[in-house]
């Protein structure tokens, strides 16, 4: 059951006939920070990052991606289809502008957004986010724990070869407890990230895990494949204010494609710190992210 101050989902109606698990927090007249998640998750807030913005008068502003929770699937979609979402999602609110964060696969997602969402966006982040595949002069799947390595060879080599690996994981993150989280990550996080996983923040990410693939793996299925493919978009075009924030302990998505976005990625700011992992950059940078982002916008 979510606290009092964060409100359950409402679904957002699209005019393709598909809906949207949309989910706010926080100040009603607060400029929205549009928060996309990671890969496998959903919209569900976490409350002490819903207290972190509304603290600063921000909004929190969430959706599950196609395919995810009660999300409609968007089969064969493109990273570059979460723009539309996205500006329904605005427009559903009555906001014209926003902040936009995304955290690993929710990364390219924010990326998309800051590059086609019409000057809607004020600033950017990413945290851990993914990089393009292929990227030249990027070995992209160095330094990833073996899951990963396993999930994205499986997707480059086409659906019949991903689902296998979904019908194996899915169910068992479907129903994973707080205290599994740590182990059911495996190698994909080292002694720094495993110690976050405790607590209000353990409890956060396995809801995650339950709510998005609450209906099946599609949404997680659809991801990976867009990764795998072009974007749908260049990263050229990205004109507003974007931080790219990257662990050097990260196993999800290793250090060195935050350093080739922070290269490729125009005036892009890079926060590249090796103390940290994939979740402890998130937990524990998340005031000063914010605080960045309002500071570029005003």
């Amino acid at each position: 059951m979510l606290p009092p101050m964060l409100a359950p989902a409402t679904q957002l109606h699209r005019p393709d006939g598909r809906v949207l698990d949309l989910f706010t927090a926080g100040p009603e007249d607060g400029i929205p920070l549009v928060f996309h998640c990671g890969t496998p998750g959903s919209g569900l807030p976490f409350g002490p990052f819903v207290e972190t913005l509304a603290e600063r008068g921000l909004r929190y502003v969430s959706f599950s991606r196609p395919g995810y929770g009660s999300s409609t699937r968007l089969a064969g979609r493109s990273v570059v289809d979460v723009v539309a979402d996205t500006a329904a999602v605005l427009d559903s609110l009555g906001a014209e502008r926003c902040h936009v964060l995304g955290w690993s696969g929710g990364g390219p997602h924010a990326m998309a957004c800051a590059a086609r969402l019409d000057g809607r966006v004020i600033s950017t982040a990413t945290i851990g986010g993914v990089a393009p595949f292929p990227a030249e002069g990027l070995d992209w799947t160095a330094g990833m724990g073996a899951e990963n390595i396993e999930e994205f060879g499986a997707a480059v080599a086409g659906p019949d070869a991903l689902i296998p690996f979904k019908e194996r994981v899915a169910p068992q993150l479907r129903v994973v407890t707080p205290d599994e989280v740590a182990d059911a990550f495996g190698d994909l996080i080292d002694d720094v990230d495993r110690g976050s996983l405790t607590g209000e923040f353990a409890t956060w990410v396995a809801d995650g895990f339950h709510e998005g693939l609450r209906l099946g793996y599609w949404g997680w299925f659809d991801d990976d494949l867009a990764f795998v493919k072009p974007w749908g978009f260049e990263l050229t075009e990205i004109a507003s204010p974007i931080f790219i924030w990257q662990g050097g302990h990260d196993r999800m998505v290793p250090f060195a494609h935050g350093e080739w976005l922070a290269a490729h990625i125009p005036d892009a700011q890079a926060r590249l710190l090796p103390e940290h992992g994939h979740l402890t950059l998130a937990i524990d940078s998340l005031p000063r992210i914010v605080d960045e982002l309002i500071a570029v916008g005003q």
